[in-house]
């Protein structure tokens, strides 16, 4: 096992970044034998320098949901701090995937490995100038200060400008690692100064089989969700091991049935905003009281004074409740998204059947709706409905209200 087993379906990536990892392990090498011979400790040269050097300072990971560019730049991340002289695997570069160095990288505990993720709808500038500074520092063990920002996409326009100085002027040993959807949600000026990888959606063979190794998921159902997902792996788990996440879908498949009439789309559509919120509440329950108590417990709220806050903490306690309820926004936003996902999957069925062709289908267990639908319609209509479904993302994307895009969404299934 290697740091680059989990990247599934992305040889020509994962090749890359192994020849990276190669020369970054050189610079340090160097340096360290010319710290040794008694020349005199010099900072290592600037990761670009060279032009035969594979390795950068900064690297845009682009690809569609689930094609595991968060999973991509970690592994790096990872490959970069590996500590252990072997070099296994095929792509024989550093990446061992048991030394320190890769262990704690990748389950997140390493000191020069900052990943960060967000459950809000943006990174504001606070955040990121707090990522800025940690980017100035000198690595703790002596490789490289690593930043994996998994929700570039999500920067503020403000944000993304404080971002830029240091992806311009980096310090010696620091390596800035966006992941986003697609060029376009980076700002130009930022990604004019990344090496740029593109990741595609992984074989659905390739997904099923890192369920069954990875997971430990029965083959059956491993090739089931990872079908069903069409090569997204996040999803494909979830799929597999959580019932609530097949209730919902399997709820969500049923709707372009349940279209007839205008009574039955306005239905649909509040119980797809009710799954959303239930979705939202259920993380609410799992981590807002967890985090209430510890943040109470921290500012010395005392069984003994009846729970009452010190005098002069209500602001902290106020700015987490702001924060947990962006949180739950994401949530729902999130969860309607992937119904969705879903019922895209379900119309693209649709028109496969219609067009004769020869593909699997992503949602086989419910074949005889979509021959239903597939047979009292037209390929044209079918297009209609697919594109009803992306406006209802692109509107939520605006902050549309989500009732009224999804409303909106229903009604135009109806019409076709």
């Amino acid at each position: 096992m290697t740091v680059w087993d989990d990247v599934v379906g992305q040889d020509r990536v994962t090749v890359r970044l192994a020849a990276a990892a190669r020369d970054a392990d050189a610079l340090i090498t160097a340096e360290h034998a010319a710290a040794g011979a008694g020349s005199g400790a010099q900072p290592a040269p600037p990761a670009d320098a060279g032009s035969t050097s594979q390795m950068t300072h900064a690297w845009l990971f682009t690809g569609p949901p689930g094609s595991g560019r968060a999973t991509a730049a970690r592994a790096f991340a990872a490959a970069l701090q590996c500590v252990s002289p072997d070099r296994a695997g095929e792509y024989g570069a550093p990446g061992c995937g048991f030394c320190d160095g890769c262990h704690t990288a990748l389950v997140g505990t390493h000191a020069d490995v900052e990943i960060v993720r967000t459950d809000l709808l943006s990174i504001g500038v606070k955040e990121t100038r707090d990522l800025v500074r940690r980017s100035s520092l000198s690595p703790s063990g002596g490789r490289w200060q690593v930043i994996v920002l998994e929700d570039a996409d999500r920067l503020t326009e403000g944000a993304g400008n404080v971002l830029l100085k240091a992806v311009e002027e980096p310090a010696p040993r620091t390596v800035w690692l966006l992941c986003a959807p697609s060029v376009e949600d980076v700002l130009p000026t930022i990604r004019s100064r990344c090496r740029q990888l593109s990741l595609c959606t992984p074989p659905v063979d390739a997904v099923a089989e890192v369920l069954v190794r990875r997971d430990g998921i029965e083959p059956a159902a491993a090739a089931r969700a990872a079908r069903a997902t069409q090569g997204h792996i996040g999803r494909a788990r979830r799929l597999a091991t959580d019932e609530r996440a097949r209730a919902r879908r399997t709820a969500v498949l049923k709707l372009p049935l349940r279209v007839d009439d205008i009574g039955g789309c306005l239905k649909a559509a509040q119980e797809l905003i009710d799954a959303a919120g239930e979705d939202a509440k259920q993380v609410a329950e799992d981590v807002d009281t967890k985090e209430t108590e510890e943040l109470r417990a921290a500012l010395g709220a005392a069984s003994g004074t009846g729970g009452r806050l010190p005098r002069g903490t209500a602001g902290a306690m106020k700015e987490l409740q702001d924060r947990q309820k962006r949180r739950s926004t994401r949530t729902q936003r999130d969860s309607l998204d992937l119904a969705l996902i879903d019922l895209t999957g379900f119309y693209r069925d649709v028109l496969a059947l219609q067009m004769g062709a020869s593909v699997a289908l992503a949602n086989d267990e419910v074949r005889d709706s979509v021959q239903r639908i597939a047979t009292t319609s037209t390929p044209e209509r079918t297009l209609r409905r697919i594109e009803a479904v992306i406006a209802c993302r692109e509107a939520l994307d605006r902050n549309v209200a989500p009732l009224l895009a999804v409303e909106a969404m229903t009604a135009a299934l109806r019409a076709g």
